[in-house]
């Protein structure tokens, strides 16, 4: 145990690398970045709500009114997020620069973890450099980083975790095994792909494990803690469902429905998304994720990294790992593989400047890979300045999501929010439950996405069947009709059935009283105007009012 601790108090003074006799300044650097970090995204507070936040802040809004998740809005997400936006929501207010300041804390909370988790294996150098890291490259539109997506809030409990299990292992304090088990358990009750925290943290207890002298009773201790941790948070959420009678729909939904969306792409096909969506994601953090395989090859050449290689290494892997089901690889995924790679970074430079202080104590050589990753933390800064400095939060948000109708939304909201009363039920024949959110109405259909529905899954004919007779027998005040492509993703294979429903629906029962036109600066019409308009862009959403008896 002495001996551990002398290695972490050596690296912490190596690592240094400047000889500097505060030892504040780190706190005083991560400080600042978080401050700098922070004025940014106050700035963007009011970036228009994207589809997937939508969803989180209709589902908590529904929560904070008495409404459990999966009863109302059917989605596979597991439901940790929905909990968390009801915090946010509570918390900040029922509005976009609500749900971004929360977004503000989550992000400036995983700065820390990160620094702390760096400097405790590597020392404050270290620690500033995977906390700024982390801050810029999370911050990026290139990981749609101003977005509250559920991957945000994986990566601050698995960070968490990992701190707490790294100080469990050096003290072995079963209530430290404990709650590492809770916050990494959290993590995958978020969003599903957390469950590779949770598997990290058992790798690498066993592994921790296996090179100390054998302690069968107290291995079994420790495990059995960190075990019942990481099945608490789960737990924890399928009694309250389960009570709520909601649970046969969560299940469905969360695990029956999403093993069907997880095995819609084969390895083959995730292999050439991933080709082509890694460098998006990467995009100007390039010069950072260098550095960060730099990082990773010290395992090879640093002493104090080989010690840590089993923790790098397994960190970086099941990162990558919980970005790759489905074979997605949408930009935000990417976002859980943020620590992991700034840990490395942070390795990298803290590694090489000891290294050069080593050979040549006089030389201000030593502070090249300051220097370089300063440029490198400079450089997407500069790049990405419009967007980060320039842009205003409606106009930011037309240059992540166009032709997406998220600037829209909030102005079709608030006319269908005056012209109905609280108790009135709307309809999206798209996937756009923002407008849910903006307008404070309730959905008439659990189905406030189409996108299942044009998968070609065993389950698509019925779930369109289920969301036609739901519309029906609700008859709401409005339905919003979305002619955007994004909002449908209609594939060759698709069942189109729901098509030709809502276009005999439509004009049976209900006549258009609303059109938005999306250009760059888009039209809207209403009521005796929207019939006589005609759109100049591909792209509209048609409001419908219910005919009157």
């Amino acid at each position: 145990m002495g001996k551990r601790n002398k290695q972490r108090a050596d690296a912490e003074a190596s690592a240094a690398g400047n000889g500097s006799s505060s030892r504040y300044w780190p706190y005083i650097v991560v400080l600042l970045v978080i401050v700098f970090f922070s004025a940014i995204r106050v700035r963007l507070l009011d970036v228009p709500l994207e589809r997937d936040e939508g969803e989180y802040a209709y589902a908590g809004q529904l929560i904070l009114q008495g409404t459990p998740p999966y009863q109302l809005a059917y989605n596979m997400k597991l439901p940790g997020t929905y909990g968390a936006y009801a915090l946010v929501l509570a918390l900040f207010g029922q509005t976009p620069a609500g749900i971004h300041a929360g977004l503000l804390l989550v992000n400036a909370a995983t700065t820390v973890l990160v620094f702390f988790l760096a400097a405790r294996l590597f020392g404050p150098l270290a620690g500033v450099v995977s906390a700024a890291s982390y801050a810029v490259l999370s911050t990026s539109p290139s990981v749609l980083g101003f977005a509250g997506h559920a991957t945000n809030f994986v990566a601050l409990p698995a960070v968490g975790g990992m701190l707490l299990l790294l100080k469990a292992i050096e003290t072995r304090r079963p209530w430290l095994y404990f709650w590492s088990g809770v916050l990494v358990g959290l993590a995958f009750v978020m969003k599903q792909p957390g469950i590779f925290f949770v598997l990290f943290a058992g790798v690498y207890f066993v592994s921790s494990e296996w090179k100390r002298p054998i302690d069968g009773q107290g291995i079994i201790a420790r495990g059995g803690m960190l075990c019942l941790g990481a099945i608490v948070p789960f737990g924890t959420a399928c009694l309250i469902l389960w009570k709520a009678g909601v649970f046969s729909k969560f299940w469905f939904w969360t695990f029956v429905y999403a093993r069907e969306y997880g095995l819609a792409l084969g390895p083959l096909d995730g292999s050439h998304v991933l080709w082509m969506m890694a460098p998006v994601a990467i995009g100007a953090g390039v010069f950072i994720w260098l550095i960060a395989g730099v990082g990773l090859s010290a395992i090879l050449w640093n002493p104090q990294a080989r010690s840590h290689s089993t923790f790098l290494a397994g960190f970086l892997l099941f990162s990558f790992l919980a970005v790759c089901p489905g074979f997605y690889f949408r930009q935000h995924y990417f976002i859980v593989m943020l620590p992991a790679v700034s840990l490395l970074a942070g390795v990298a430079v803290a590694a090489a400047t000891r290294e050069l202080r080593e050979r040549d104590r006089t030389k201000v050589r030593r502070f090249v890979p300051v220097v370089l990753f300063a440029i490198a933390f400079a450089y997407p800064l500069a790049v990405q300045r419009e967007f980060l400095f320039e842009m205003e939060p409606m106009e930011a948000g037309q240059s992540l999501y166009a032709p997406n109708p998220f600037p829209e939304a909030p102005k079709i909201a608030e006319y269908i929010k005056a012209h109905t009363s609280p108790a009135a039920r709307i309809a999206v024949l798209g996937s756009e439950p923002e407008i849910f959110f903006y307008a404070q109405r309730r959905s008439a259909t659990g189905y406030i996405y189409v996108y299942p529905l044009m998968e070609n899954q065993k389950y698509a004919r019925t779930m369109q069947q289920e969301m036609t007779s739901e519309i029906e027998r609700a008859q709401p005040e409005f339905i919003v009709q979305v002619n955007v492509p994004f909002s449908w993703v209609v594939r060759p294979d698709s069942d189109t059935t729901i098509l030709t429903w809502s276009l005999k629906f439509l004009h049976e029962h209900y006549e258009l009283d609303g059109v938005v036109d999306i250009l760059q600066q888009s039209e809207y019409r209403w009521g005796e105007e929207a019939n006589a308009y005609k759109p100049t862009s591909p792209y509209t959403v048609q409001v419908f009012r219910r005919r009157r008896l």
